[in-house]
């Protein structure tokens, strides 16, 4: 089935307005009128997946261009009916929007897959190529079996794809979590090889690394770390002197860990501990875990964030936690971003964080977007909604929170086997020094369709504003452990 190509400028979406100052900072989110620019809607009609559903978002950007790419028309049991992508080359102003060729039987041209899922944005700009990877999914009987971690390549600034490549295969077909990163640093000796990270969940998930050097056409051997390390959903990221480091959560997700390659890919580390994790689980039946979020700045320091019960009694609620590093081998004492009170009764969780690429140290400018609830013991009458904070200085104080979307109830989001579901991550990009979350926002439907779950980002971008909220180094975690067993299972 083809898609349509859609231009999309900013659609507006009510977000309420309420006075705030700084004695609300630590007590409720402020809200904000907030334009939303709905970047990715689900066009497709195949009577075996959800719609309108768009989950799963990730971004990437370079220089006045970002592009996002998330699943569309979820199917219950994992992956969508293809991934579809969003490109601005305008600063965000305005976004072209399609779906990816050649991946799956339903997208544009059709595909050799069922499904696909787990999209990740990459730019190599020595090569000029755009780059989403992605698993492909394939159905058997009432099963489902991931052969493959695939590749799409953009030659046209992200505005057309190609077929998808082949980046590794498993014969136990049982692969999962993918990410994709560039080399963008001209004085780097590995100045654009590209590396994708993924696990093989038949070995425990086991984390293996593939590297490209002609801009994506071709893969190397996908290689495990030193220890042969399990874990999952490994974000890397390249430091100037090209240093590729990998923050990920262990196979259990009871702890974030790293690894990294000096020296272009050949060989990886064993692991290191960044810190234990202590999460809660979230109410309402929402699918979400603590899987990492990082980014680096432009000297090559990295930022880890998740979300993290330890400063909550009783691991009642979540708050999101950040680690930094500038080896990826020693990393700082866990520290609480001051979203509001300890005592408060919101959760927060799915965290995505984004460093402006031409800021570091002292005055590296971040930005995160990440949902909550008010109340975390909402049972079954939760209210999503999406939250966003800055800092300007390297993340030692931070901004009165703003409530980009919602509320809207857990049911309007996508129905999965491990929860409803938004994404098991979402993003966030910096853009000509202005802030892009991406994150689905569920509506009532309309029309006779099951959803309206589309994938939203702020209307032409956050601006840089200083906060006042510092993070207290002193803070002692209360809790030691989740309030749930360790994952079993992929999540696809």
């Amino acid at each position: 089935m083809g898609v349509m190509i859609r231009v999309f400028s900013r659609r507006r979406v009510a977000v309420a307005l309420l006075a705030g100052g700084g004695a609300l900072a630590l007590t409720a989110p402020a809200y904000a009128a907030v334009p939303l620019t709905a970047v990715i809607v689900d066009s497709f009609s195949n009577t075996n997946s959800q719609h309108a559903t768009a989950v799963e978002p990730d971004t990437y950007s370079f220089g006045n261009t970002i592009v996002v790419a998330s699943q569309s028309g979820r199917f219950t049991d994992g992956g969508s009916s293809d991934i579809a992508f969003a490109t601005s080359t305008n600063g965000g102003t305005s976004f072209t929007s399609g779906a990816l060729p050649g991946l799956t039987h339903n997208g544009p041209g059709g595909g050799a897959f069922d499904r696909a899922s787990d999209p990740s944005v990459a730019y190599d700009a020595s090569h000029n190529v755009w780059l989403i990877s992605s698993i492909g999914i394939t159905q058997v009987g009432s099963s489902i079996e991931v052969p493959a971690v695939l590749a799409s390549r953009s030659t046209d600034g992200g505005l057309s794809w190609g077929s998808p490549v082949t980046v590794a295969t498993s014969a136990a077909k049982d692969l999962d979590k993918n990410w994709t990163v560039c080399d963008n640093h001209p004085a780097s000796p590995y100045y654009g090889r590209c590396y994708t990270e993924f696990d093989d969940h038949s070995l425990g998930d086991r984390i293996l690394m593939s590297t490209s050097t002609d801009g994506g056409l071709t893969w190397g051997p996908a290689l495990a770390t030193a220890n042969t390390a399990t874990g999952l959903g490994g974000q890397p990221v390249v430091q100037p002197n090209g240093t590729v480091i990998v923050p990920a959560a262990n196979a259990s997700e009871s702890a974030i860990i790293s690894f990294r390659s000096t020296n272009g890919g050949a060989s990886w580390s064993s692991t290191t501990t960044v810190a234990p994790v202590a999460d809660h689980t979230v109410a309402g039946g929402l699918r979400s875990g603590p899987l990492p979020s990082a980014e680096i700045d432009a000297a090559g320091k990295v930022f880890v964030v998740w979300q993290d019960c330890r400063f909550r009694a009783g691991c009642t609620r979540n708050d999101i936690v950040l680690s930094s590093s500038a080896d990826g081998v020693t990393w700082s004492a866990v520290q609480r971003i001051p979203i509001d009170a300890t005592g408060s009764t919101v959760d927060h969780f799915i965290p995505g964080i984004a460093v402006d690429p031409a800021t570091s140290g002292s005055t590296a400018k971040l930005a995160l977007t990440y949902y909550f609830y008010d109340k975390y013991n909402c049972g079954r009458k939760c209210q999503l909604r999406v939250g966003y904070v800055q800092s300007t200085n390297g993340g030692a104080t931070w901004t009165t929170p703003l409530t980009l979307a919602g509320p809207f109830s857990v049911s309007l989001v996508a129905s999965t086997t491990q929860g409803r579901m938004v994404g098991d991550y979402i993003s966030t990009s910096w853009v000509g020094g202005k802030a892009f979350g991406a994150f689905a926002v569920g509506k009532t439907p309309t029309g006779g369709a099951a959803f309206d779950e589309a994938i939203y980002v702020p209307g032409g971008g956050l601006r840089p504003a200083g906060g006042t909220n510092g993070v207290d180094p002193t803070q002692v975690a209360v809790t030691g452990s989740s309030d749930h067993g360790p994952r079993s299972r992929p999540v696809r």
